[in-house]
């Protein structure tokens, strides 16, 4: 009796021990211990195919996309190809009222280059081109023929919310309020002048008698600071700016329905998934710390470091959604974040499944 009173007493004096968080598992609780240092406002998405094991954050938060938002682009073009509605053999040409501004190589090609629909496909996921972008935005049957789809698709809460210059043209209309009515060939040559690029001088004769005072206007240097502040603010804070309308959980989904062939045919989704693992950008996001094939999208801003994907680890396909937003520390270092959770993630996954080997 003295003994089982005495090892009671001795079991009330130890401190207790916190009992496990309930309904948090161990990948949730890594996803949460490190996206509570990122410098931003992030969200996540994960699930190993194989097992169906997942764990999100901030999986129903709305984010600016930027470029991700041409992945549902790309499965609606596939889904056109199938049905004979869309020809990827097509070549179109690339003329002065077609080049957009930012990310990619058709721009600094010669004009009146013809490029296969399926190349204007991979240079907008590959090379994050906006040139091939608003094509294939018009070949899809434009922004509200898009977000019928996904809607009607299933995915209510993915939506494109304009072309890529159609923000752009309301940066420059907080200049100047009639900059609001420029065309999207004004717009691009405006972009091109308030950045020196000497692409502008394609532009130059559009620009004589009063237009010229615009040149002049983007060009100055008080000016330009206001527009960086305007992007830098707007294009993350305000909706009406972003290009697209994305969470991480609706994200995966797309990403699911290319690998595992839901969304379109088995050849059309072999393409895509071989042009997404073609990637150019985003080498310190989710692969830089990996050494297996990564098949990924990136979307980024001058505070906005999106990377979403499929990697092909040993312990099966893992689905990975980053959405960052609003950084404010030092961007390569948030890329890196990514990359070094990223990396927690696939490693998770394989000791697991070494595990029950």
């Amino acid at each position: 009796m003295r003994r089982a009173l005495l090892a009671l007493l001795m079991m009330l004096a130890q401190p207790s021990r916190a009992p496990p968080q309930a309904g948090k598992s161990e990948l949730r609780r890594l996803l949460e211990a490190d996206l509570a240092k990122y410098p931003a406002t992030a969200g996540v998405y994960v699930k190993n195919l194989r097992t169906g094991e997942e764990a999100m954050i901030n999986a129903d938060q709305r984010f600016s996309s930027v470029s991700v938002i041409r992945i549902p682009i790309m499965i609606r073009a596939f889904q056109l190809a199938d049905q004979l509605k869309l020809n990827l053999d097509a070549r179109v040409e690339i003329t002065r009222a077609t080049l957009r501004d930012g990310t990619g190589v058709f721009q600094y090609l010669d004009m009146g280059l013809k490029p296969t629909v399926r190349e204007l496909i991979t240079q907008m996921i590959i090379t994050s081109d906006n040139t091939a972008t608003d094509l294939m935005t018009t070949l899809v049957g434009g922004v509200d023929s898009l977000n019928v789809w996904l809607a009607a698709s299933g995915y209510t809460q993915t939506r494109m919310v304009s072309r890529g210059y159609e923000y752009r043209r309301k940066l420059l209309a907080v200049l100047n309020p009639e900059f609001a009515s420029l065309t999207a060939e004004e717009t691009t040559a405006l972009q091109y002048a308030a950045t020196d690029n000497p692409l502008f001088d394609v532009y130059a004769p559009l620009f004589t008698g009063e237009r010229a005072t615009w040149v002049a206007l983007v060009r100055d240097p008080a000016k330009r600071a206001v527009l960086a502040e305007a992007r830098n603010r707007l294009t993350v804070r305000d909706q009406s700016y972003w290009p697209g309308d994305m969470n991480p959980r609706e994200t995966a989904r797309l990403l699911e329905g290319i690998e595992q062939g839901t969304l379109a045919s088995a050849p059309a989704s072999a393409t895509m998934r071989t042009i997404l693992r073609r990637q150019q950008l985003g080498v310190r996001r989710i692969p830089h710390y990996l050494d297996v094939p990564v098949a990924h999208k990136t979307g980024d801003g001058p505070t906005i470091a999106n990377d979403v994907g499929m990697v092909y680890a040993r312990s099966g396909t893992v689905l990975v959604v980053f959405f960052t937003n609003d950084i404010t520390g030092e961007y390569g270092e948030a890329e890196d974040m990514i990359g070094r959770t990223s990396r927690k993630i696939i490693d998770y996954f394989d000791r697991v499944s070494a595990a029950r080997q």
